[in-house]
């Protein structure tokens, strides 16, 4: 599912290019006659560059093909620079038709440097990857996960760090039944960023997928329950075989059955798979929100 992804990621790196005292009229002077090309001025022991340069390189993607961005060693290649009067760094000078335009010095949030480029190309930029995020999330939601795959991909190309990107094709994966590949997508989630709640969604869905595979066939557990409804075991494997079915309401009966019954059965056992579902549904999911309100009327009741 990420071939196409791939292929768009190649295109949008394209749009990021290390120059050189020699490549500096090539990649700058001449490119910027067709669009904008940012020059970020860095260094390997300037720590302020480390954190913009991911930023710069992330909106200048999102702006697909609106602005180039060429980035600069001044340590290796001092002379533009020194032409130009640069004397401390991050510094980010833009081109236009062949002339500096605009800049800045300093390290800035992510919100002023996409404000900068929307000032330089006159345009919105990065909107369209909420909107691909918000038709992937609806496709997923709809059980269409190739077609998911497809629009997260597209996410993916401009930011390959995009978490709820990352998060929803690992789900796209849990729901086609490719648990070892969605594990993959999850661990390419950027350290500090692994108790994102979309991140949370994702694993809570892959645990519980891996439960539903160990559970045995529906019609069994089924049989188990109408045989003998006391046997709490069997009803809470047939809710998670259930919820992988996608029987999302009658898989929070089962467990609802099983906390009235006997709320503290197995270490709390229904009550906290109630919790992992609802957290890899979404807690914004009615499905979610109807078994929320479900779970407190019997717990508080």
């Amino acid at each position: 599912m990420l071939q196409d992804g791939e292929e768009a990621t190649a295109a949008a790196d394209s749009v990021v290019v290390e120059t050189t005292t020699q490549g500096f009229m090539k990649d700058v002077i001449e490119e910027s006659r067709r669009q904008p090309v940012l020059v970020d001025f860095w260094a390997p022991w300037c720590g302020p560059c480390k954190q913009l340069t991911p930023l710069l390189e992330k909106a200048v993607k999102a702006a697909k093909g609106k602005v180039k961005l060429a980035k600069m060693n001044i340590d290796q290649h001092p002379a533009i620079p020194g032409q130009m009067g640069i004397q401390s760094i991050p510094a980010v000078i833009a081109f236009s038709n062949g002339q500096p335009v605009d800049g800045f010095m300093g390290a800035l949030p992510e919100s002023q440097v996409i404000a900068f480029l929307e000032r330089l190309t006159k345009d919105k930029i990065g909107g369209e990857d909420k909107d691909l995020l918000k038709a992937a999330d609806e496709a997923l939601a709809a059980g269409n996960a190739t077609d998911a795959a497809n629009l997260y991909s597209q996410v993916l190309a401009q930011d390959n760090a995009d978490v709820a990107a990352l998060a929803g094709l690992a789900r796209c994966y849990v729901q086609s039944g490719s648990i070892e590949q969605a594990k993959k997508t999850l661990a390419m989630v950027p350290d500090g960023k692994h108790n994102d709640a979309a991140v949370a969604a994702a694993r809570a869905a892959i645990e519980i997928a891996e439960q539903a595979q160990s559970v045995g066939p529906v019609s069994e557990l089924e049989q188990k329950v109408a045989a003998n409804p006391a046997d709490h075991q069997a009803r809470f494997d047939l809710a998670t075989a259930l919820n992988a079915q996608g029987k999302r309401a009658e898989a929070v009966e089962h467990l609802l059955a099983i906390v009235q019954k006997d709320r503290s059965w197995n270490d709390d056992a229904a009550r906290k798979q109630l919790v992992q579902f609802f957290e890899a549904w979404g807690f914004d999911d009615p499905a979610a929100i109807e078994g929320r309100k479900r779970l407190s009327s019997v717990l508080f009741s």
